[in-house]
C-alpha cells in the first residue's frame, strides 16, 4: 500500500484529497504548512506528495526545493489554483514532478499519483503486499501467491479479492460487491458471491495462507482484515 503524504493550509482540502485517496487504498499522511511537511517527512517516509502551491509562511515552491534536497527521488505533485504557464513552469523547475490545478477531478488526481509511482518504483506499486500473510496481489499480472506461492483464481475471484484489498477493514455489502463485479448481471443474487468467497478462502488455504484474510460481518457483508 502506497503512502501519501498531503501538504495543504486548508484542512478541507486535505480531507477532500484523502477521501479519494484512502477509497483507493492509499495511506495517507497530513501535513498542514511546508514547515510541518519537512518535519514530518522523515518519519512518514512517504512515497509520493501531494503539495499545495499558496501556503502562507512557506509557499509551496519553496518547500518543493527544500524536499528535493532532502528527500530528492520522492515524487511531487503540485496543487494550486494557479493557471499561469509561468507558475506551472516554476513549480517544474524547483522539482516537482507533476502539476494539477483547482478545482479537479478525484478521479485524475489519482490516476496523477498512480502515475507518478509508477515511474518512479516501477510497476512495484501495482502489488498489494501483505506480510503478515506472505500474500502479494499483482495487479499486472492478475495474479495473487502467497509465500511465493501461485494461487489459480478465476477472473472474476481475482477482481473480488483486489476489490477487498484495495478497501482494507472498509465492509462492503454483498449487494455492492454484485454490482461492482458482476455489474448488476445477478442483482439480488448474493449467493455468488458467498460462493465466490468460500473458493477463494479455500484456495488461499490450500495455498499456505496463515490465516483467512477476508472476514465475514455477520448480516452485511465482507472485509478484508489481516493482523499484523
Amino acid at each position: 500500500m502506497a503512502k501519501v503524504l498531503v501538504v495543504d493550509d486548508e484542512s478541507e482540502m486535505r480531507s477532500l484529497v484523502r477521501i479519494y485517496l484512502k477509497a483507493e487504498g492509499f495511506s495517507v499522511d497530513e501535513a498542514s504548512s511546508g514547515y510541518h511537511a519537512l518535519d514530518t517527512l522523515i518519519n512518514a517516509r512517504p512515497d509520493v506528495i501531494i503539495l499545495d502551491v499558496m501556503m502562507p509562511g512557506m509557499d509551496g515552491f519553496e518547500t518543493c526545493r527544500l524536499i528535493r534536497g532532502q528527500m530528492p527521488e520522492i515524487p511531487i505533485l503540485m496543487l494550486t489554483a494557479r493557471t499561469s504557464i509561468d507558475d506551472k513552469v516554476h513549480g517544474l523547475s524547483e522539482g516537482a514532478d507533476d502539476y494539477l490545478i483547482k478545482p479537479f477531478d478525484g478521479r485524475e488526481l489519482v490516476a496523477r499519483v498512480r502515475a507518478l509511482l509508477r515511474r518512479a518504483y516501477g510497476d512495484d506499486h501495482e502489488k498489494y503486499r501483505f506480510d503478515s500473510i506472505g500474500m502479494v496481489v499483482d495487479l499486472q499480472s492478475r495474479t495473487v501467491s502467497v509465500s511465493s506461492k501461485s494461487v489459480a483464481l478465476t477472473p472474476k475471484e481475482f477482481d473480488l479479492i483486489v476489490l477487498l484489498a484495495r478497501h482494507p477493514r472498509r465492509t462492503f455489502p454483498r449487494e455492492e460487491i454484485l454490482d461492482r463485479i458482476w455489474n448488476g448481471e445477478y442483482e439480488g443474487e448474493t449467493r455468488a458471491v458467498d460462493s465466490h468467497v468460500k473458493n477463494i478462502r479455500e484456495k488461499l488455504r490450500e495455498a499456505g495462507s496463515k490465516q483467512n484474510p477476508i472476514r465475514t460481518v455477520w448480516g452485511v457483508g465482507y472485509k478484508f482484515e489481516v493482523e499484523s
